[in-house]
């Protein structure tokens, strides 16, 4: 017997406020600063599954640092005082690059505006040796670990001096020393990559941890669900970061997240602890890295983070958001800015000051003009000097075979 049905349709997720309407956080629920708890490090997984439907916070609306997650890190003024000018430094370095990207001094480039907090908060969770396989917008990570922004320029310029030798899309670094592994523009490669990565340092018997990086968007990937099969088999020794900016490049979260509730919750079903924390709260993503870090050196195997955070500009310098989004959103997203609020945090402290803020912007943005300076006396993309041609045939082969031999003797080298 056949029934009448209607015909089969799809369903496709649309974001609740388009372009021109009011954006409304209000259904996001956001627990109060210092009340979600803090397990013990070698919690069963089983006892953890809360915390994949919260979200860890310890900066409160007044600036000050509290509940068992802020006892546990126990920062130093001089820390955050850091931490803050590496955030900074983040922003400032990404205003000098789009600005050279519309003078066309690059072609391409990522701002990290309202995420800086991410990046340059885990950095303080690693060792020396510990590899992250970044997507392009992790840049804190170099920033935070000290590495010259001068040779991040001129990777963003393809100079003479790109580290890179022109071979990468501007943003797209690579620093061995760093703990920075070449960042791939197929989005989600490198999720597997770090549980291999994380493998093998385990089986050579290296305490190195691997921390492997993802945007909401490319969770829907199948290398992400893969990296999580490895992940919770073998209990790798791997951090596996989920930035959940709210965005993809045009489309809202809800076409990779499928109604599944929260990217946290999709470590459950692996069995992996799962933890989401507030990705604008400096010293709250500190804490969760290291609590994820130290499972990973105990091996006691993955941990899947989840930072709730928000891109407030443009995808790329390719990108127009107001294609898409109500150019209000940014301002009404409820967990502020990652730099106001620690700054704010510091002020109440007694540790800083409006004018010593101040003071330290006109700085640093001074120290990056200079070196932007020095960046394009060397080269940018339509002038001054760049890697040779020739280059971009070798290191690939300890040999090099014939046919390659051959294209680079045609094109003249």
């Amino acid at each position: 017997m056949t029934e009448d049905y209607p015909p089969l349709s799809l369903t496709v997720p649309e974001p609740e406020v388009r372009p021109g309407g009011t954006p409304d956080f209000s259904k996001v629920p956001i627990p109060r600063a210092g009340t979600v708890r803090r397990p013990e490090v070698d919690a069963d997984p089983e006892e953890l599954r809360d915390l994949a439907f919260t979200i860890i916070r310890v900066l409160n609306r007044d600036g000050q640092a509290v509940g068992p997650w802020a006892e546990a890190v126990a920062l130093s003024d001089e820390d955050l005082l850091a931490g803050l000018r590496h955030m900074m430094t983040l922003r400032a370095y990404d205003a000098r690059m789009q600005m050279a990207q519309r003078q066309q001094k690059t072609s391409f480039y990522m701002q990290h505006l309202g995420e800086e907090a991410v990046s340059c908060a885990f950095t303080r969770a690693l060792n020396p040796g510990d590899m992250n396989f970044p997507t392009y917008r992790q840049a804190g990570l170099l920033i935070a670990s000290g590495y010259p922004v001068k040779s991040m320029m001129n990777q963003v310029y393809s100079n003479a001096e790109d580290p890179m030798r022109g071979r990468q899309l501007p943003v797209m670094y690579s620093v061995k020393d760093h703990g920075f592994f070449s960042i791939s523009g197929n989005l989600a490669t490198q999720y597997i990559q770090a549980v291999g990565w994380a493998m093998a340092s385990a089986i050579s018997g290296d305490s190195k941890i691997a921390a492997a990086w993802i945007g909401d968007g490319s969770t829907a990937e199948s290398d992400f669900h893969a990296a999580l099969v490895f992940a919770s088999t073998y209990k790798a020794p791997v951090v596996l970061n989920i930035v959940n900016n709210q965005w993809a490049i045009s489309t809202f979260q809800g076409i990779a997240r499928g109604g599944a509730g929260t990217f946290a919750a999709r470590g459950l079903g692996f069995g992996i602890p799962a933890l989401r924390v507030d990705g604008n709260d400096y010293i709250a993503v500190v804490a969760v890295a290291r609590w994820a870090a130290e499972r990973a050196r105990r091996n006691l195997g993955p941990t899947v983070i989840e930072y709730v955070t928000y891109r407030q500009g443009a995808h790329s310098t390719s990108d127009d958001p107001s294609a898409y989004r109500p150019a209000e959103e940014s301002a009404a997203w409820p967990l502020g800015d990652p730099i106001l609020r620690l700054k704010n945090h510091l002020i109440g402290k007694g540790a800083w000051s409006e004018e010593r803020h101040a003071q330290a912007e006109a700085e640093i943005m001074a120290g990056l003009i200079a070196t932007q300076k020095e960046a394009e006396a060397i080269g940018t993309l339509h002038s001054g000097d760049h890697p040779s041609v020739r280059e971009m045939f070798e290191d690939v082969y300890e040999t090099m075979p014939p046919h390659l031999r051959r294209q680079r003797q045609e094109a003249g080298f």
